[in-house]
């Protein structure tokens, strides 16, 4: 507590598909076990080192283990603010990361060995609860960044544009957000379903299901430790905790030409590209050491207001940083990497 804190980030490549396969793309990333990958292609041979490297073999359950996500539940049941986030290019297997198959529903789940980080971290918050006995109370929000609009994907009717708010104590906050509180596993996979639901998704050149919005999945979490044994007609005097885990699944970063994208479709990439730029701007400035920062602009886009505490607070934050392998794709894998390597300087002071 109080002492600086580096992110931890670690990188997830998915498989070749079919497409890739078929087009005879050469696979350009391999791993070479202890945190490092290298990237070996025409003009370009780098290696990059990480918490924690999972290749395309690497199962759901192994990068919940693996990439700390269990002491990130553990640390925000203990009052902290953590937030987890993933990031790379459209494709790369970020929702299947957080969400598991994208064509899951109540009627249809998926299967347990597929489920994502999101989905096993309520399980382990769920058990964590009941072994520390604590006294706990669960609530959700989800929001959407879509074209600089924040919008409330939990409440009833079309999606409506929310104020973002600045205050002393708070720091950035959505004004008006729907909470919903909930117990049981089922409870909040029906909340998690029902909010992806609503999200914008739209098909183009790279991916069918292309995540046209940044969304923020955010678990409150209040806690208070139960008494054993208490004493004759005292109260109880246990204090309580409150810590948040942030989900935030970032919309993929993608160049207009490879995507076929025009209209509608070529507003929402610009949009998107923007603010990760925005994104990848705040976190060039903060990877500089303290006293050489300058004035971080969290001000310029709304995702970089909402994830200032994350990034450059008193926050604990894990990246996953997800790639392709096809030299197809070669530089965005190679700007998602080093995007992903300043992200490792960055330090917070939870």
């Amino acid at each position: 507590e109080g002492r600086e804190t580096r992110l931890r980030v670690v990188l997830r490549v998915r498989p070749l598909t079919c497409t890739e396969t078929r087009r005879g793309d050469q696979q350009v990333v391999h791993s070479l076990g202890d945190g490092a990958v290298h990237v070996s292609a025409a003009r370009h041979d780098a290696t990059f080192g990480f918490s924690a490297v999972f290749d395309a073999g690497a199962s759901q359950e192994a990068v919940f283990e693996g990439s700390g996500m269990r002491q990130l539940v553990e640390l925000a049941m203990d009052g902290f603010s953590c937030t987890v986030f993933a990031f790379g290019q459209t494709g790369s297997g970020k929702t299947y990361t957080l969400m598991g198959p994208l064509v899951q529903s109540q009627a249809q789940p998926a299967s347990p060995a597929l489920l994502g980080l999101i989905q096993r971290s309520f399980t382990c918050l769920l058990e964590q609860s009941r072994s520390r006995g604590s006294d706990l109370t669960l609530s959700a929000s989800y929001l959407e960044i879509y074209n600089e609009q924040v919008r409330d994907l939990l409440s009833p009717g079309p999606p409506c544009a929310l104020p973002l708010r600045w205050s002393k104590t708070r720091g950035f906050y959505v004004e008006n957000q729907l909470s919903v509180e909930f117990e049981s596993l089922e409870a909040i996979v029906s909340l998690l379903l029902q909010g992806s639901q609503r999200r914008r998704t739209s098909a183009h050149a790279l991916n069918r299901h292309s995540s046209r919005s940044h969304a923020l999945l955010t678990i409150h979490i209040r806690s208070r430790a139960v008494s054993a044994h208490p004493a004759p007609g005292a109260g109880c005097t246990c204090p309580s905790k409150q810590g948040t885990l942030c989900f935030v699944d970032l919309a993929g970063s993608e160049r207009v030409k490879d995507t076929g994208s025009s209209g509608e479709l070529s507003v929402e990439a610009n949009s998107i590209n923007r603010s990760l730029l925005a994104l990848g701007h705040c976190i060039s400035l903060l990877a500089k050491p303290r006293g050489k920062r300058t004035h971080i602009p969290y001000r310029d886009s709304k995702l970089t207001r909402l994830l200032a505490r994350s990034l450059g607070g008193s926050g604990i934050t894990l990246m996953v940083a997800c790639i392709s392998p096809s030299s197809r794709c070669l530089s965005e894998t190679l700007s998602t990497l080093n995007y992903a390597s300043r992200a490792r300087r960055v330090t917070t002071r939870p």
